[in-house]
């Protein structure tokens, strides 16, 4: 069957994020690779999901309700208007709802722009439709963005920019300024942003997510997508949307029709009680107050760990779930074999930074980071600090521990 493969098939490989979460779980490590939380979903949104399969609500199903919240939410959040019946695309999960708006307005030879790094994702989706990506460097050590590079980027091919924040990995919240910039390439070049905004309730310090679509002449060329992944601790739920202009939002629902016909219907279902949750509890996510998540505080955790052994953080995270560490500055290793050391002596798993850069390979510094998801709970975080603790102790792995 190998020969039958198509030329795409052959030039995908498997994600290194999902195969080092599997070897955590082979190997019974701590699993700091993956973005997905290992502590459980609010009750009250559970109970949602196990009211309606009992109710039978099993079968092919798009629950519009979730579309009135979500257009009642841009209009609060963000003082868009949305039309609930025409602009929402209900899919499975924040990446088919990417894909499927890659797949709605990239042809053959189109270029999309993506700041790199980036999440890996995304070069696929445009990859599969034809497109071309288009790699824009964010600065380090504070990933900056560097308004003449972002210009000179674009081009009479461009079709569309990628827009991740807060990102992942390195947990940048775009500022106003950097996005009224990315803004003005867009509308001098008549491009369409695609949002990913999943972290979009997850930012610290006071910062705030804004959307790129609230800018003037943006929500008629803007494509957001997220869902409740994150924000609810859901990841395998698999809800997602897409908000848009009703041309684009049409093309989207009718492509996810195609694939996959309907998201998850109980989970859809339980998606109206999650959506209707109060503002205390967004609020929990930051750290604000005492509720069960406290990221923020997640956050310092790792940033104090991991710098108790050498890493340099020259950049604090913004949002989003997680850290990405540059590695001590005497350590030899890359950040490949790194990962495997860390593997091998501390049973704990992060990912290479490596597979989030796409452009230059000869920056040595795309060899010199590992993202951390600090997205756990209290019991796994104290876990991992306890098998550094026990390097640090025996001194037995001068390689990572400087």
């Amino acid at each position: 069957m190998e020969g039958k493969l198509s030329s795409v098939a052959k030039n995908f490989t498997p994600s290194s994020i999902q195969e080092l979460s599997q070897l955590a779980q082979k190997c019974n490590a701590i699993n700091l690779a993956e973005g997905f939380p290992d502590f459980p979903a609010p009750p009250c949104i559970k109970e949602a999901a196990v009211s309606a399969i009992n109710n039978d609500f099993n079968q092919y199903r798009r629950v519009q309700g979730i579309c009135d919240q979500l257009a009642l939410k841009m209009k609060k959040t963000h003082g868009l208007n949305v039309n609930p019946l025409t602009d929402i695309a209900i899919c499975c999960g924040q990446s088919e709802a990417f894909a499927a708006a890659i797949f709605s307005i990239i042809n053959q030879g189109d270029e999309v722009l993506l700041f790199d790094p980036c999440y890996e994702t995304y070069e696929g989706c445009i990859t599969l439709a034809g497109g071309i990506p288009v790699y824009v460097a964010l600065e380090p050590p504070q990933w900056t963005l560097d308004p003449e590079k972002l210009m000179r980027s674009f081009t009479s091919r461009t079709k569309a920019i990628v827009l991740n924040s807060p990102h992942n990995p390195t947990g940048k919240v775009f500022s106003r300024d950097e996005l009224e910039i990315i803004a003005e390439g867009c509308r001098r070049w008549d491009c369409v942003a695609i949002t990913d905004e999943v972290y979009e309730y997850i930012t610290y310090d006071n910062q705030k997510h804004e959307t790129i679509a609230k800018l003037p002449g943006m929500q008629e060329r803007t494509i957001i997508t997220s869902s409740l992944s994150k924000t609810f601790s859901v990841t395998g739920w698999r809800i997602g949307w897409a908000i848009a202009p009703a041309s684009a939002a049409s093309a989207i629902q009718n492509i996810h029709i195609r694939i996959t016909d309907s998201a998850p219907a109980p989970f859809q279902e339980a998606a109206l009680t999650a959506l209707r949750s109060p503002i205390e509890y967004f609020e929990t996510l930051r750290g604000v107050g005492s509720g069960r998540m406290e990221y923020e505080l997640k956050r310092d955790f790792c940033m104090k760990l991991l710098g108790s052994i050498g890493f340099r953080i020259q950049f604090k995270p913004q949002g989003s779930l997680f850290l990405f560490a540059e590695l001590p500055k005497d350590c030899l290793l890359s950040d490949v074999e790194y990962v495997e050391e860390l593997i091998k002596q501390a049973g704990v798993v992060v990912v290479p930074g490596r597979g989030f850069f796409h452009g230059n390979e000869s920056c040595n510094y795309q060899k010199r980071y590992i993202r951390v998801a600090f997205c756990k709970s209290g019991a796994t975080l104290n876990a991992a600090a306890q098998k550094f603790g026990e390097l640090i102790n025996a001194k037995a792995c001068p390689k990572i521990l400087y």
